[in-house]
């Protein structure tokens, strides 16, 4: 099972000080396109992705909020809480902090390829588009070592 870690910093804008006229400048908000490749069994939850936010002092940040543009033709998809745990992230040595989970579950009888579109807002005005297709094959057909 393959994981994808998405995780993002907060940066801090700093004002110009002085006039009342004097404005921060507004971050310009980005969009991403990211398409992937993922394998699945029917009938089995499949992680497609995990989302969470880490500061630049190893605490989390606001969760991104979370979309299903265009949902599987077959498959269903969940997002559920959870915590993610990584070492040697960054100047993190060690970090334990909350995320979400996309979750996708094909019926027990489909065997092809499915594929569906999910959104993910971050905080700062960032947007990732994360366009993913999914295999699912039968029990016989995975690799055997």
């Amino acid at each position: 099972m393959r994981v994808i870690v998405e995780v993002t910093a907060l940066a801090l804008l700093w004002g110009s000080i002085g006039t009342a006229s004097a404005q921060a400048p507004k971050p310009v908000p980005s969009e991403t396109t990211v398409e992937r490749q993922v394998k699945a069994l029917p009938n089995r939850d499949t992680q497609i992705g995990i989302y969470l936010n880490v500061l630049p002092d190893c605490t989390s940040g606001p969760l991104p909020t979370i979309r299903l543009v265009s949902p599987p033709a077959a498959g269903k998809v969940v997002v559920r809480s959870g915590k993610a745990k990584a070492t040697n992230y960054k100047a993190c040595l060690a970090l334990e902090v909350p995320a979400y989970v996309a979750l996708y579950k094909a019926p027990a009888e489909f065997v092809g390829a499915d594929s569906l579109t999910i959104e993910v807002k971050y905080p700062g005005g960032r947007t990732e588009i994360q366009k993913i297709t999914v295999t699912v094959s039968g029990p016989g057909a995975q690799q055997k070592i």
